[in-house]
């Protein structure tokens, strides 16, 4: 039987690591998850329920509300959030100026987590985030640490945003994104950091390309 192992992919926000995964995962057959997107789809939850993400009972009150779901459809990843298709609603820009916020909740965390570590028993997993290599996936096999200049990830989130027809001005995302690295890095549960065995990945000025190609190549020297 081929060797599977799981794989682990962090780094900030619109660094193009959901990209470079979902792509990786393709490439190797296997199962890809974005962290990221459930996430987003607690903090949709919150946002849509007017919870205080300051009021420990009512964010553990909402938790335990919450079932969320992952499909891979011929379109791609899907997040099911209740039973609802949430995928596109989730990328809107009030979850995006939220979702740190969110993920900074030690609660949330350990919910998610768990589901998290519960995907990747079986192996075969490239998931994506914030803190795969460091706390969902600590003995990943590989772990590679993306990252770009900050610019560069606001014309990209800019670019996502117009084509889902989202338009919003481009210093307002660039600032979204200062203020989510700041929550991210900063947070007292499972900062954003790089693990000490992960790959270091800047891939502000390659093509879509040229990282799948780089990351493929960390992949088949863990493999020999």
């Amino acid at each position: 039987m081929e060797k599977k192992i799981n794989i682990a992919i962090d780094g900030f926000s619109s660094c193009g690591k959901s990209t470079l995964a979902k792509d990786l995962a393709k490439a190797l057959a296997y199962i890809y998850i974005d962290s990221g997107a459930m996430y987003r789809a607690v903090t949709l939850f919150f946002l849509q329920n007017s919870i205080d993400f300051n009021n420990s009972d009512q964010v553990e009150d909402a938790l335990e509300k919450i079932l969320l779901e992952i499909k891979h459809t011929e379109s791609g990843f899907r997040m099911i959030l209740n039973g609802m298709d949430v995928t596109e609603q989730i990328v809107r820009i009030e979850v995006s100026q939220s979702v740190s916020e969110v993920a900074a909740i030690s609660a949330v965390r350990k919910k998610l987590v768990e589901i998290q570590q519960k995907l990747g028993e079986q192996k075969g997993v490239v998931m994506d985030g914030r803190d795969i290599g460091t706390v969902v996936f600590p003995h990943a096999e590989v772990k590679i640490f993306v990252t770009a200049n900050v610019e560069i990830r606001a014309q990209r989130r800019y670019d996502e945003l117009e084509r889902r027809g989202m338009p919003a001005r481009i210093e307002t995302v660039k600032e979204n994104l200062k203020h989510r690295d700041h929550i991210d890095s900063t947070r007292a549960d499972s900062p954003l950091t790089q693990a000490s065995d992960a790959l270091l990945l800047d891939n502000s000025y390659m093509s879509r390309e040229e990282q799948l190609f780089v990351a493929k190549k960390i992949v088949e020297e863990k493999l020999r």
